[in-house]
């Protein structure tokens, strides 16, 4: 596992190398995405950046925020949950997402087998990668209310625990 150090390294060579301006407020930004290991709104991130920077303003986080996804520098995750969520990961992996607390766990690809398409639903449609969500209640909610995994469960309900 890379340390926060590398994490902001290469992260500012790849600015560099996409022609972006590494700015104190971007290296902050950034910082605290990396620094979370979650995958926070961007108005966690702009909360936690206010502490260091108490004059940016949300559009200035969400400006930046859609540069690093442009520039492939972050991912989107889960965007049918309802809220934009960042993850600074860009390694192959998937994701687990809890339903009760929405909190996003990452898997490794290496976790799954090959991914394959039996037929091509609509046609020409050209696959760039597959992403992969589990969907179920994490530890801690299932210990918080161990008696209902969610709307319309039974205790009958074969559930896998990972």
């Amino acid at each position: 596992m890379q340390t926060r150090e590398s994490l902001q390294q290469q992260f500012e060579t790849r600015c560099r190398a996409l022609g972006l301006a590494v700015t104190h407020q971007r290296t902050v930004i950034y910082g605290e995405l990396i620094a979370t290991g979650e995958h926070p709104t961007p108005e966690a991130v702009y909360e936690r950046v206010k502490a260091q920077i108490p004059a940016i303003s949300l559009g200035t986080v969400y400006k930046n925020v859609k540069t690093f996804l442009d520039a492939g520098l972050l991912k989107e995750v889960s965007l049918h949950h309802g809220t934009l969520r960042l993850d600074a990961n860009t390694e192959p992996h998937h994701h687990m997402v809890c339903t009760r607390c929405r909190r996003i766990f990452d898997i490794p690809e290496t976790e799954f087998g090959p991914v394959h398409l039996k037929n091509l639903p609509e046609s020409g449609f050209q696959i760039d990668r597959f992403s992969i969500e589990v969907v179920g209640v994490c530890g801690a909610c299932a210990a918080a209310r161990p008696e209902s995994s969610g709307p319309g469960a039974s205790a009958a309900d074969n559930k896998r625990v990972l």
